[in-house]
């Protein structure tokens, strides 16, 4: 391992082009009830099954922050007949739409960072499902953008984009890669149940890119070196989805409510909140970095009670809006992107020798934090 200093000298989002309202989701939503409750009413009148309820658009933003949400495909998912996206399949010899989106993103990190595909030696494509098992998106997005070296594909829920840019520094600091594209193509509405009331209104698609580069190669005028990562996963059954390839070996599950996204949301908030703060608490102590002088917390976007919560443990008061900056209420959470995108989004202000810290948990469960100082 060298001394060689790992830099994120660029990022790049994609956005699709529709969005969903609260209004609009639960338009649909409460018109699927409708019919639910219509086609079971013999059953539900003797018991054998229970009525769905209505949900509003104030419980949403209560319950989440989230007021509206990217998507790629909105006809399907506001039809009360369908309730889930309209993505067609794509032939073998087409970009397949994950890739697609994350180029678009991946462009857009190395305009920003002044690099040529050509420069990058690694591509990771980190994030919580791909739409096939191989051969590795990571591969097909390196193969269109024109990259030479290495590409794979890791999966560490909504934290992969976190855990993503340990494994591009690593590689860095081992002499293994001078530059590493790392990126985080999500289409989250493609396993979310919009049946589900409790859970129909969490995601949205996206897709984000980060660019790490070796410090004595970088070229970029907004750069953030990597202070230091810490990773950790907690084994938890909370945060859940059951798809996989197994799933046609046993004709009874296929359908099923846990092929999709489930998970046991007061559970998590009550587990995952204080092991984050603690994290990212015992990582500044290790720095010898004061809460306060910190600039930045760009968390991960899932819940804003759960990020003012954890902004409130690790600063020791509540946190002003752009100490620790929401995005959910635009995009929703979309899993590995969400803290990528607040970095996006709200980092100009900031000045060389500012601290901030880059932080997702989710699933696994999993928690990834990254120090980062404005060079």
């Amino acid at each position: 391992m060298t001394d060689t200093a790992a830099l994120i000298t660029g990022t790049g989002l994609f956005t699709p082009n529709e969005s969903v309202s609260n209004d609009e989701l639960v338009s649909a939503f409460n018109a699927w009830v409708d019919l639910y409750n219509a086609a079971n009413a013999d059953a539900i009148a003797c018991g054998d099954r229970e009525p769905k309820i209505h949900s509003s658009a104030e419980f949403i933003e209560k319950a989440s922050g989230i007021k509206s949400r990217y998507v790629v495909d909105k006809s399907g998912i506001i039809d009360p007949s369908r309730m889930k996206p309209v993505i067609s399949e794509r032939s073998n010899s087409q970009l397949s739409v994950m890739a697609e989106m994350a180029v678009t993103a991946a462009k857009q990190a190395l305009v920003s960072a002044g690099v040529s595909a050509f420069d990058i030696d690694g591509v990771i494509v980190a994030a919580s499902n791909m739409q096939r098992a191989y051969p590795a998106m990571a591969v097909e997005v390196q193969d269109a953008l024109g990259c030479k070296g290495w590409a794979f594909d890791m999966n560490v829920a909504c934290s992969s984009a976190t855990f993503g840019i340990q494994q591009a520094r690593d590689a860095i600091r081992a002499g293994s890669a001078r530059r590493v594209l790392m990126v985080n193509p999500e289409i989250c509405t493609g396993h979310l149940n919009f049946c589900d009331r409790d859970s129909h209104f969490i995601f949205g698609d996206v897709a984000t890119a980060v660019l790490l580069e070796a410090q004595p190669v970088a070229v970029s005028s907004d750069a953030y070196e990597i202070v230091d990562t810490q990773l950790q996963t907690i084994f938890s059954n909370n945060i859940r989805n059951n798809f996989g390839f197994l799933n046609r070996a046993d004709e009874s599950g296929v359908g099923a409510t846990d092929k999709l996204f489930v998970q046991e949301g007061r559970k998590v908030f009550k587990e995952v909140c204080p092991a984050v703060a603690q994290q990212i608490s015992s990582q500044l102590a290790q720095l010898n970095i004061d809460p306060n002088s910190l600039s930045r917390l760009w968390l991960h976007q899932a819940n804003k009670s759960m990020n003012d919560l954890i902004a409130r443990k690790v600063l020791g008061r509540d946190p002003s809006d752009s100490e620790s900056p929401t995005i959910l209420d635009e995009y929703a959470n979309t899993s590995s992107a969400g803290s990528i995108i607040a970095f996006h989004k709200h980092r100009d202000d900031l000045v060389a020798g500012d601290l901030g810290v880059l932080c997702s948990f989710g699933a696994g469960y999993s928690i990834g934090s990254v120090v980062l100082r404005r060079v």
